[in-house]
């Protein structure tokens, strides 16, 4: 029998019980302190800010989503839904709107990374990771994979090499001082030590991608020579911040290159693979219309 896609919906991979049982799922309210969170969730970084202004509107609006949960025992397991329970939590809430499933262990870990690759929750070393998990615990060829998520191979392969970074460069990355892009560029090397140095140079000195893959290149870098710092100081330090925060929110290199006439210029968005395209379209094409 064919897998059916997680690509196609959060909704469709829940919802595939048979008529007759999805009648007999119904909405609850139960104690707060009677659902224990997911041990499978891809998400290990939440935001405390983020979280406070979600308890914010909760408390105003209450949760408009329920929480998804299965039965372990006497109590409660997140199945999606874990940033609303955090959150509700900081509200005050008593007792919070859930929806009950029948969810098992192999797809509870499916689950949890659809919910959160929909809602666009996951950075790339999360991501990453739940791919791993999802390789090694359930078996899946990255071809099977593909399918279940819905993305390229190219891109679960991409996203897979990350993980062969030292763990200090994967929490830059997950702390947002390197960008994707940047990460990738030190696996020229296979040094962690060279990868560490390249990685801290990065951040120190605001290296755009060419620069950081100059620097990974040469055979005997393992400090940011003077050459590096006068290119990188060369340039406008509003516009290399200009150019770290777009690369953040697009999770791609970007360059902006000022031309010598006052206020023109040209800023150049790079791509790996047509599905990055269209991830980069979107993005934009949404935050305009936003």
């Amino acid at each position: 029998m064919a897998r059916q896609p997680l690509g196609r919906g959060l909704s469709a991979l829940l919802g595939d019980a048979p008529a007759a049982a999805k009648a007999e799922i119904s909405l609850n309210e139960v104690d707060i302190d009677l659902i224990d969170p997911n041990p499978e969730q891809p998400r290990t970084r939440f935001v405390e800010s983020a979280l406070d202004e979600l308890a914010a509107s909760i408390k105003s609006n209450g949760i408009v989503q329920p929480i998804v949960v299965r039965r372990s025992g006497d109590r409660f397991q997140i199945v999606a839904g874990e940033r609303r329970w955090r959150a509700a939590q900081k509200a005050g809430l008593r007792r919070v709107p859930v929806t009950l499933k029948e969810i098992s262990d192999e797809k509870l870990l499916e689950v949890a990374l659809i919910e959160n690759i929909q809602r666009q929750e996951l950075n790339v070393v999360e991501e990453a990771r739940a791919y791993r998990k999802l390789l090694d615990n359930i078996g899946f060829t990255q071809e099977e994979l593909s399918e279940r998520v819905g993305k390229d191979r190219s891109m679960i392969s991409t996203a897979l090499r990350l993980l062969k970074l030292p763990e200090p460069v994967l929490e830059m990355v997950e702390n947002e001082k390197l960008t994707p892009g940047h990460a990738r560029t030190l696996l020229v090397s296979n040094d962690s030590a060279r990868q560490i140095e390249v990685a801290k140079a990065i951040v120190d000195f605001n290296l755009t991608v060419r620069e950081a893959e100059r620097m990974i290149k040469k055979k005997d870098a393992t400090t940011v020579t003077a050459e590096d710092k006068a290119v990188t100081q060369a340039k406008d330090p509003n516009v290399r911040q200009a150019e770290t925060k777009l690369m953040r929110v697009l999770g791609t290199n970007v360059k902006i290159t000022p031309s010598r006439k006052d206020g023109e210029g040209k800023i150049e968005i790079e791509y790996y693979s047509s599905t990055d395209l269209d991830r980069l379209y979107e993005r934009l094409i949404n935050s305009k219309e936003g």
